[in-house]
């Protein structure tokens, strides 16, 4: 049974939670990402923590947009979750979780890689990086697209981190 699973969340990211979710007996693939606070980021040491805004309906309609065209994409793709917190985020807690499951591993790895790719490149969410003398918006911001032209090949290594447009307009 297919199922889509799109949230901003406040609180904790479950992820084994997320990923109970994603089964069902005709499913013989689940693939979880999940993207963790570090204590770098480009071109800064020593981060400490990080806070995530975003206009929550524009938000969460993007990440609706990004689960539509991951489905056009592979339709095999069986559950699709694609959920990340907002606000203040410490060390090696989780920001961001795609868990998708699907009949095969192909499909369940083609669906997860292109929906953190897509979410990356086209949802409007906000980074600001704080360390121990100060805090910032994050750096590398880019010009969020549409996810129909988002490119899943080539995404890995692309410097954009997690959620995309990481300065503050």
């Amino acid at each position: 049974m297919k199922a889509d699973r799109v949230e901003l969340s406040e609180t904790t990211l479950h992820i084994g939670e997320l990923y109970e979710w994603a089964l069902a007996p005709e499913f013989g693939a689940v693939v979880v990402f999940s993207g963790i606070v570090r204590d770098h980021a480009e071109g800064r040491s020593g981060v400490t923590a990080l806070t995530y805004e975003a206009y929550r309906d524009v938000a969460v309609e993007k990440m609706r947009e990004v689960v539509a065209e991951a489905r056009r994409r592979i339709p095999d793709a069986g559950r699709i979750a694609v959920v990340h917190r907002i606000g203040e985020l410490q060390l090696s807690e989780a920001s961001v979780v795609v868990v998708v499951s699907a009949p095969h591993r192909p499909q369940a790895f083609d669906a997860a890689r292109f929906c953190i790719d897509a979410l990356k490149q086209s949802v409007p969410i906000w980074k600001k990086e704080t360390w121990a003398t100060g805090s910032d918006w994050g750096t590398n911001a880019s010009t969020p697209v549409s996810a129909e032209h988002v490119s899943s090949a080539g995404c890995a290594g692309s410097g954009v981190a997690v959620a995309g447009v990481e300065s503050r307009p």
